[in-house]
């Protein structure tokens, strides 16, 4: 009589669980990402096309979730390969903080190339298994609603963090600032790891193909699932044009101080928290694909909004782009990831999510570097283009692709 009890119980303490992983989690990718990360190097001695590229790497690694989720077929454990892949990656990635104090000045970019890029190996056969496991701890009814609002507490923290971080940044400039930004990684790093011990290894439903080429065909076959997510790789693609690019034009190209640029990322995920709790509550009443859709103009008129610059302020346009990016981004990611674990068969989900991972990780991965290449490009041309021209001509293309593809293939899928 008491095993429903006792089973909503365990479902409650392991949803628990999960969310306070992600505390940790958010505050150590919050102060070695984002803004963070393309300050570090430029502190480093970055250029434009090497930093689009850092960006742009950790994408390219999903290509790889396609042999992973093959190879977790074959696994009897989960949990136990995805602490191993989690220590690598967090280790790796923290350990890119100590390159200032080891190494000479000439190796301090090729020597984070290397361990950012282990780092993300690690992290993409992590990252899949994360997925695999929490599409299986997380009821689906209750799916929307719970990642609607675990998004926007650790959002809020997150906004916390960048906030603080750029006080740091400014209060302490160069190495000492990152130095500080790096031990309270550390620690929160630390504390993620050691959470992870306490997930749960929910049963895993193994797909009815054995072998490696006909798993691969199922979600090649999925037309819907395929259709959409090729489209998503051609968006992602013009989005990470200029996106993952805004810090390095406010920092490079508009000279903004580190504080400035971090209360325009609080600015964004501000919205971002209204909006998971929004788009989590209308995942319930309107289907992923069709909430998918609606994010996209909204991402477009972000980087539409640059061009405003020609006539008003450069805070207030700033400002203006962020929120529209933090209502749009937010949705867009969170119902993407719903699209992932939610609409696909489960046996075969790892392969899906791999497939998924890997078509929109190419897209993400040549986005940022050509955006670099492209914003490198420009210095040779009027302040203007490089200011707002690009931006805003890539959001009119982005617009456009809504209002046309979008709408065929989201719309009607």
């Amino acid at each position: 009589m008491h095993r429903p009890n006792r089973l909503i119980s365990n479902q409650r303490k392991h949803l628990l669980t999960a969310t306070w992983e992600g505390v940790p989690a958010v505050i150590y990718q919050t102060l070695l990402g984002g803004p963070f990360l393309t300050g570090y190097l430029l502190y480093l001695g970055a250029e434009s096309r090497e930093v689009g590229f850092v960006l742009a790497v950790t994408t390219f690694f999903n290509i790889i979730q396609i042999w992973a989720a093959y190879l977790i077929q074959r696994l009897q454990y989960r949990k136990k390969t995805l602490i191993v892949f989690t220590i690598l990656n967090r280790l790796m990635w923290g350990a890119t903080g100590v390159i200032p104090f080891v190494f000479d000045e000439k190796w301090w970019i090729p020597t984070f190339l290397v361990l950012y890029m282990g780092a993300f190996i690690a992290g993409t056969v992590s990252g899949m298994l994360w997925t695999s496991i929490i599409s299986d701890m997380v009821p689906a009814k209750v799916r929307g609603r719970y990642f609607g609002i675990r998004n926007t507490i650790l959002n809020a923290l997150g906004a916390v963090v960048l906030f603080v971080g750029g006080m740091i940044l400014d209060r302490y400039p160069g190495g000492m600032g990152f130095l500080i930004l790096f031990i309270i990684a550390w620690i929160a790093i630390a504390a993620n790891l050691t959470i992870f011990f306490w997930y749960p290894d929910p049963p895993f439903e193994r797909s009815k193909e054995q072998k490696f080429w006909p798993m691969v065909r199922k979600p090649l076959s999925d037309q819907p699932f395929i259709k959409s997510t090729l489209f998503l790789g051609v968006w992602l693609f013009l989005q990470t044009l200029v996106v993952p690019l805004y810090s390095y034009a406010m920092l490079d190209v508009h000279h903004i101080s580190y504080s400035v640029v971090s209360i325009m990322t609080v600015v964004q995920t501000a919205i971002m928290m209204m909006g998971f709790y929004i788009w989590g509550n209308l995942n319930a009443r309107f289907s992923n694909r069709t909430l998918l859709y609606w994010t996209l103009p909204i991402i477009a008129l972000s980087c539409l909004s640059w061009g405003l610059l020609s006539v008003l302020p450069l805070i207030p346009v700033l400002v203006l782009s962020h929120m529209l990016l933090g209502a749009g981004i937010g949705g867009f990611n969170q119902l993407a990831f719903n699209f992932m674990i939610g609409d696909t068969p489960k046996g075969e989900r790892p392969m899906f999510i791999a497939m998924y991972s890997a078509i929109t990780g190419l897209a993400s991965f040549l986005g940022p570097v050509i955006g670099g290449q492209v914003f490198k490009l420009l210095e040779g041309m009027p302040g203007w283009i490089q200011q707002y021209g690009f931006q805003t001509l890539v959001g009119m293309v982005m617009l456009l692709t809504a209002a046309t593809f979008g709408r065929k293939v989201l719309r009607t899928a």
